[in-house]
């Protein structure tokens, strides 16, 4: 006898919830019993996408591509028979769209330092979904934990200079839920300010202090030198 037809099942093939821009991708809809032949309705937003007749109650498979942000929306799939007149619905099933993160920029307030100086350095991409984990390098050695940011802000560390090896090329990475996908940074190296020795620092004080008396006598001349010269006369 002919039968009823269950609500169809809408799933993405491969089972995959994030997608990206001109992503291809294909929802499956079918309804497990009732009696053949199906036409299955694929509607987004409640808007007709794509029909395909089904001659059994094998899943019809619906190949979307995703152009834009718009393409992410709710989507259903309706299934009707003979016996139907209204058909029946779908679960609903919305993508979720994911954008590789762009390459971080690696900086800090200072490239200068001296030893024994604290300094900072900054990570941040500006594009990608988040969460997006950064990890920071000097040279191929890794410096910090992956450092998870949930929000659109830098990952910071902190260093201390304490000798010209702690000089090196600094390089962060930045990575987010998109498989393969890792962006680093431009590199970053700090230097070293110069540090005047002690013979340096007496030398410029010596010399400091002897153009302050040249400076003083030329001034006096005219006041207390010129007119006792003059008493004199």
């Amino acid at each position: 006898f002919p039968e009823m037809l269950s609500n169809p099942r809408l799933i993405p093939v491969p089972m995959t919830v994030n997608v990206m821009i001109n992503q291809n991708v294909t929802l499956s809809c079918h309804s497990d019993s009732g009696s053949p032949p199906v036409r299955y309705t694929l509607f987004k937003r409640g808007q007709t996408v794509s029909t395909l007749n089904g001659p059994d109650l094998t899943p019809v498979l619906f190949n979307l591509t995703i152009k834009s942000a718009s393409d992410v929306g709710e989507y259903k799939c309706k299934a009707k028979n003979n016996i139907s007149s209204s058909g029946k619905y779908s679960n609903s099933f919305n993508f979720t769209l994911t954008e590789p993160v762009s390459k971080p920029v690696l900086s800090s307030p200072t490239s200068q330092t001296k030893k024994g100086q604290h300094v900072t350095l900054s990570c941040l991409s500006e594009n990608g979904s988040l969460p997006i984990t950064y990890r920071f390098f000097k040279g191929s050695q890794s410096l910090s934990c992956p450092m998870k940011m949930q929000k659109r802000e830098a990952a910071v560390i902190y260093l201390f200079i304490n000798s010209s090896s702690d000089l090196g090329t600094y390089t962060c990475k930045a990575e987010n839920s998109i498989h393969n996908n890792i962006k680093y940074s431009n590199s970053f190296n700090f230097t070293l300010a110069e540090e005047r020795s002690h013979s340096e620092c007496l030398i410029i004080s010596f010399g400091l202090i002897l153009s302050l008396l040249i400076i003083g006598l030329a001034l006096a001349i005219p006041f207390f030198i010129i007119p006792l010269y003059k008493a004199s006369e």
